[in-house]
């Protein structure tokens, strides 16, 4: 038996307990190259507790709708930001924690050209593109340490759009 969950909108308010959203939203900080660029300055909060931050590239095979919600991880060590190198939309899954145990998911979709920055410690579902190709640059921690923590739930979710169910 799977239990449903809705997708919502990616916005600044609803995503704010679970980490940044990187856009274009407001006002650009600078105009620079000559007034050919606008400059959107200090969009997301990279914290690690020690280690270094990395660039690595994600191709992530697509998922579709609806989609099955059986396991989450955290990385108690540092941020995570998901940047699609592609304008498409993209899932996202999280959660907050209550005694090492992801509390209810919440499910949101993504506005082509948003990306992410998930704060440490919180859980999250996998990487899910909606289209293909599933390019993204990922900025993390990048440590010895093991910085990775799954949970899998007995009973999985059913993530669709409402207007699926």
């Amino acid at each position: 038996m799977t239990q449903n969950l809705y997708t919502k909108p990616l916005t600044s308010e609803a995503f704010a307990p679970f980490g940044d959203i990187l856009d274009f939203s407001g006002q650009p900080d600078k105009i620079i190259n000559q007034g050919f660029c606008e400059r959107y300055d200090d969009r997301a909060a990279i914290d690690f507790s020690d280690g270094r931050s990395g660039i690595s590239l994600f191709n992530a095979k697509p998922r579709t709708m609806p989609y099955k919600l059986d396991m989450m991880e955290r990385h108690p060590l540092g941020s995570q930001a998901f940047i699609p190198m592609t304008y498409s939309a993209f899932l996202i899954t999280v959660a907050l924690d209550a005694n090492d145990t992801p509390t209810h998911p919440i499910a949101f979709l993504s506005e082509p050209g948003q990306a992410i920055n998930l704060h440490r410690n919180i859980w999250h579902g996998v990487l899910t593109p909606l289209q293909d190709p599933g390019i993204f640059a990922v900025i993390d921690r990048i440590g010895p340490e093991v910085n990775l923590e799954e949970f899998f739930f007995t009973q999985p979710y059913t993530v669709a759009h409402e207007v699926d169910f």
